[in-house]
């Protein structure tokens, strides 16, 4: 074996020893700011905003970050929030990110800082919640944008703060999230970024993560039918959509079942909306279906929307139908690049602790972070909401009344992040 050269053996322990520095410095500041990320957390909680109108949750975080000296921008995909870290020796740029809208949800969960919110949705008075713990990714970057300022002097490079609007989706025809943040260019000249979400069937403090493929392609699809009315006694005189629309919701199963892969990666087909008729005895001239598409991997999206378009036109021409299928990409899948990933574990694994960092299975939930790897490598995580001891089976799901966040280890979120920052920027 040779050897180090002598000057190596006197700078490896120096090295190790500003390391444990500053894991123990992030650790000491990230427990300390913890009770405030709780309190903006439950403020947000309490005022949540819905996708691209999310006024005054970004002049709360834009207030905090200019109270920070840092560099702030506003108005990005509309409602959005940057805030430029330059630390105090030359490297990469690192972007973190963190979503800020709510859903058109009345909440049921009895807390002190429930929400009480309406808002105005596609011409419709609507309840507003925080179902989905947007309002602790905010907190958490919040309180992540506080430590590593303090720590500006040690950090290489330069932290860009990402504070996205619209991440459910924009409503009606309007544009925006991430895909309208990567066209204003957020992600210029940035060499990595990471971004995580709080879930709510992870026990609280833990990590989890995947290489690769993580979160599904999201697809919009719709299927207008074109058949003949009739009255509803005679069902021989008409070209009946609804029998029509009925058969290819039937056949789009066997593109999940017979016809994909789903060794090499799941896929889902959901037809949640199926409008037809007005009577109880007229058959109809339409019928409308619509629903979403999930999966894992780009080659098998494309092929199932190929198969799509073959079913429904094959079943409506056998029937005497018309059709037109409209399939609208939403989301890319989420991928994690894989060496980054294996190269950040560790930064991870400082946050919660090697025992409770660990690979989680595929979601065919989707998250339109997946536009920022398009541009740079990304690395995407979870972070445990789940109070210990609960049972992940019966915890309320995300995007649902009853989702409930525990928010007492919102701290381990921002030691993840500032980790990252400290060890991307050392390699």
């Amino acid at each position: 074996m040779k050897k180090l050269p002598f000057f190596l053996l006197a700078v490896i322990p120096a090295i190790v020893s500003q390391a444990q520095d500053f894991r123990q410095q992030i650790g000491q500041k990230a427990a300390g700011i913890l009770p405030k990320v709780i309190e903006w957390r439950r403020y947000i909680h309490q005022h949540p905003e819905l996708s691209n109108r999310e006024f005054k949750t970004a002049e709360y975080i834009a207030a905090h970050l200019r109270a920070l000296g840092l560099d702030v921008q506003t108005g990005i995909a509309k409602t959005g929030v940057t805030a430029i870290l330059k630390g105090g020796k030359p490297g990469p740029v690192v972007a973190l990110r963190a979503d800020m809208d709510a859903l058109p949800v009345l909440e049921k969960v009895d807390v002190p800082f429930k929400s009480s919110v309406t808002a105005e949705y596609l011409g419709q008075t609507v309840p507003v919640m925080h179902a989905c713990g947007h309002d602790s990714h905010v907190a958490i970057l919040m309180g992540t944008a506080e430590v590593l300022a303090s720590m500006k002097k040690d950090i290489r490079g330069t932290v860009k703060f990402i504070f996205q609007p619209a991440e459910e989706g924009p409503p009606g025809d309007e544009e925006g999230g991430a895909s309208l943040m990567v066209k204003e260019g957020v992600m210029d000249g940035v060499d990595a970024i990471f971004g995580l979400h709080i879930s709510s069937s992870i026990e609280v403090g833990n990590i989890r993560y995947r290489p690769g493929a993580m979160m599904a392609s999201a697809d919009w699809f719709s299927i207008a039918i074109k058949g003949k009315p009739a009255h509803g006694s005679t069902p021989w005189k008409s070209i009946d959509p609804i029998v029509v629309g009925t058969q290819i919701m039937n056949g789009l199963q066997t593109i999940v079942s017979r016809q994909s892969d789903i060794v090499t990666a799941p896929v889902v087909i959901t037809v949640a909306k199926f409008h037809s008729g007005v009577r109880n005895n007229i058959i109809p001239e339409e019928a409308l279906l619509e629903g979403t598409i999930r999966t894992l991997d780009s080659d098998m999206q494309k092929d199932v929307h190929r198969r799509i378009r073959l079913t429904a036109q094959k079943i409506a021409e056998s029937m005497g139908a018309e059709v037109k299928v409209d399939i609208d990409t939403k989301t890319l899948v989420t991928f994690n690049d894989s060496a980054l990933t294996a190269r950040m574990l560790p930064s991870l694994q400082k946050a919660a602790g090697a025992d409770k960092t660990g690979i989680m299975s595929w979601v065919t939930g989707a998250e339109d972070f997946s536009y920022y790897g398009t541009k740079a490598p990304a690395l995407f995580f979870y972070l445990g909401g789940m109070p210990k001891g609960d049972d992940p089976d019966k915890a309320p799901s995300h995007h649902t009344p009853s989702f409930f966040i525990d928010d007492s280890m919102l701290d381990v979120g921002v030691k993840a992040f500032c980790h990252l920052v400290f060890d991307y920027g050392r390699k």
